[in-house]
């Protein structure tokens, strides 16, 4: 047993010492961090003739335009000069925006690349990345990475990378060449990709990152402090001189023809169909985009991943699908998120997940997964009028078991204080189209302010369904401070008992909700030169009671960590849980259920990462002591193998074993999981995810190819299979799925 008391005089004085170390920092990277004006600048030079674009910085337009350089290391040594230089030059013409990047390096055969796919996981090789701010709000962007074989990724950020959409696709090209004594990168963004405000000549915010994995070094070329990433376009440069193109119509129309035949598990025969549809995409203005779609289906999005839940509440999957992927911050709602910081990492949750205000997977999914067919949807979403604004609504069909319903979300944002606060509201409303009289809707407000380093945000909500009056609303209230050696939040949730938000993911009702999350990152010289780049002591504490003050649940998680200069990870923790269960609580198939009452359970925890960005790299994430009312022993195996940038495959086991007392039960759960990639080139792939529940006697195989014929057309062949191992007698569902998409540009 420790004493709490103690620990959290600790932190705080902890807090305190790191704040004030973090002080003394270089005037350059105090500079930044407090957001100031003094930013550097870089220059667009027009392209007089046409550029070709085949990584090779040799055009005439390149020899003109003056190099953006001094890049600076976010880690490992902050603010210090980069130790490779790297030289970035920006030119435009009439259609495209280019990105020209000399990324020397003094050892070639260093160069690590471990995967070519598109929106491949840049984080474990060397990669380049531009993030654009096209509306100079220094707030919202996009950012586009590659490696030095010319793997593409794109990403939508909003509100600083409050939210990070890595769905998000353009069309934009790159190339690049490996010399001996660096590699080049040559990206080509067409305008009409990308949305910006009205004007000849445009003033947008940018930065570049170069990630050198060998030696983990993150370099900047506008200072980024250690804490944050690239999306905290705040800190962004500055890039003038670009004169964007004649406004496009940019339409884009996107049909698909898709070819099924689907047996069910345990049917008799094969089903087979065919389906037509569209999506569609409209410029409004240069700043606001209207997306619609007839008739969507999304075969081809990656089968949910099966995970062994101890839990009494659902297991919370992300969000696949496209259409509900893009713009998708657009209508978030919800705190400042502690960063994803280069180097550092945290077992402690960055966000709170017991509230998402608007959870997509609500439409068009039954809670087990299922799809509902939609009719259509249409989305509009951009800036107008100096707000930010998002309106969605979308119809789905009515089947044996949901009738059809219209849901409508309807987003603004307004930003003040010269962009450090934000006001907002949202709608969410469910309609069922036959029913007047059954409906959802909920009505919210926030905030957010950044003052003195610290973030606060506010929401209030408050729904209305038929016969509901009371006790109906929720509101949550934190704050965020973050520096480089340390950061603390502190957060408030209330959930009135009866909250209905239909569109929301939630995990309990009637209750008051206190949240601590502090920590400290520093990096002690005699650790570093021992390889261990930083420590990481950290707690995450959170506390229910009910509106009359009595205990619901708690999880305290009290942990020391330690990343190591190579990337590799190992994380001890304390956790301290407990819960309430007001109805029988069945744990697992086929024992009795364990009865309502209080519980309160501790247990020790352990991960250990070594460095992804080896041939073979793995984890090992166990867990030894009470559960409920008896023990348990679990452990995740993870063994990764990546022979090239090509192909990985990884084999993974989950495992639970618990005896619990009241009831007398003695259970044994394991989940095998398979995930295996191979990239024939830039634009074609191979997925597999097999996965088999031992418990259940459950084999899944998911199988998809995708091939990328033209930019944001696709051919994906889908294979699907499921079958119970010991039954003989039922038949395995199998099903293939061929669906085409074709881009058409206007």
């Amino acid at each position: 047993m420790f004493r709490r008391n103690g620990v959290i005089a600790g932190i705080a004085a902890a807090l305190v010492q790191a704040s004030g170390a973090a002080a003394q920092a270089p005037s350059a990277a105090r500079a930044a961090s407090q957001g100031s004006e003094d930013r550097p600048v870089i220059t667009a030079v027009e392209a007089t003739q046409p550029v070709r674009l085949d990584g090779s910085l040799d055009d005439e337009v390149w020899q003109r335009a003056v190099p953006a350089s001094g890049f600076v290391q976010s880690e490992p040594a902050e603010a210090q000069p980069a130790t490779q230089p790297t030289e970035v030059r920006v030119a435009f013409d009439a259609d495209n925006l280019y990105i020209g990047a000399f990324c020397r390096d003094s050892d070639m055969d260093g160069v690590i690349i471990s995967d070519i796919r598109e929106d491949f996981e840049w984080g474990d090789q060397d990669a380049f990345q531009v993030v654009i701010d096209t509306f100079g709000d220094r707030t919202n962007g996009y950012i586009f990475s590659t490696n030095p074989e010319g793997a593409r990724a794109d990403e939508q950020i909003t509100n600083e990378g409050r939210e990070v959409n890595t769905s998000w696709d353009a069309v934009w090209n790159v190339r690049t060449q490996r010399l001996a004594d660096g590699w080049t990168v040559e990206m080509a963004i067409p305008f009409k990709s990308l949305r910006f405000n009205e004007g000849v000549q445009q003033v947008w915010g940018i930065n570049f990152s170069r990630r050198i994995r060998r030696v983990n070094e993150v370099t900047y070329w506008s200072f980024v402090p250690r804490q944050f990433r690239i999306a905290r376009v705040s800190l962004a440069g500055t890039l003038q001189g670009v004169v964007a193109g004649a406004s496009s119509r940019n339409i884009r129309i996107k049909p698909y023809v898709l070819g099924r035949n689907v047996r069910p598990t345990g049917g008799a025969s094969f089903d087979g169909d065919a389906d037509l549809g569209v999506d569609a995409k409209f410029g409004v203005t240069p700043s606001l985009t209207l997306d619609a779609t007839v008739n969507p289906d999304f075969a081809q999005a990656e089968a949910d991943e099966q995970q062994v839940n101890l839990t009494q509440f659902s297991i919370f999957y992300p969000e696949k699908r496209d259409f509900f992927l893009e713009n998708s911050g657009v209508f978030y709602v919800g705190d400042a998120s502690r960063s994803v910081v280069s180097g550092s990492t945290s077992t402690a949750p960055r966000l709170d997940t017991d509230l998402y205000y608007f959870f997509s997977r609500r439409i068009g999914l039954t809670p087990d997964g299922e799809p509902i067919p939609i009719l259509g949807g249409a989305r509009l979403s951009g800036a107008a009028g100096g707000l930010n604004v998002g309106l969605m609504t979308v119809q789905t069909r009515d089947t044996a078991t949901t009738p059809n319903n219209n849901y409508t979300i309807a987003r603004i944002r307004k930003a003040m204080r010269n962009n450090t606060a934000f006001v907002g509201g949202i709608l969410m409303a469910r309609q069922n189209s036959d029913v007047s009289s059954d409906y959802n809707r909920v009505y919210g407000l926030d905030a957010n302010v950044r003052l003195w380093g610290v973030d606060f945000s506010t929401q209030y909500f408050d729904t209305f369904t038929p016969g509901i009056i009371r006790d109906k609303s929720s509101f949550r209230a934190s704050s965020l401070f973050e520096r480089r050696q340390a950061y603390s939040g502190l957060t408030y949730v209330q959930i009135g008992k009866n909250f209905n938000d239909e569109m929301g993911y939630y995990r309990r009702l009637g209750i008051r909700k206190y949240i601590a999350d502090m920590g400290l990152r520093p990096r002690p010289q005699v650790l570093q030169r021992h390889g261990i780049r930083e420590i990481q002591p950290h707690i995450n504490w959170n506390y229910y009671t009910d509106f009359a003050g009595r205990y619901i649940a708690r999880n305290f998680h009290t942990a020391f960590a330690m990343t190591a200069n190579n990337g590799s990870f190992v994380d001890i923790s304390l956790q301290s849980s407990g819960d309430t269960l007001d109805r029988p609580f069945r744990i697992h198939r086929g024992d009795p259920p364990i009865a309502p009452g209080v519980y309160r359970w501790t247990e020790f925890r352990g991960i250990v990462r070594s460095d992804a960005s080896r041939l073979l790299s793995g984890s090992v994430n166990w867990g030894l002591g009470q559960l409920w009312t008896g023990t348990q022993r679990s452990v995740t195996l993870t063994a990764t193998l990546k022979p090239s940038y090509r192909f990985r495959t990884s084999l993974g086991i989950q495992r639970t074993s618990a005896s619990l007392d009241a009831p007398d039960i003695d259970f044994v759960t394991a989940i095998w999981t398979s995930r295996t990639n191979y990239s024939f080139s830039n634009n074609m792939y191979l997925d597999a995810l097999l996965q088999y529940d031992v418990d259940q006697d459950l084999f899944n195989a998911n199988v998809r190819f995708n091939l990328i014929h033209h930019p944001l057309s696709d051919l994906y062949v889908v294979y699907n299979e499921q079958r119970f191992t010991t039954d003989p007698t039922m038949t395995a569902g199998r099903g293939l799925i061929v669906k085409f998409t074709q881009m058409f540009s206007f």
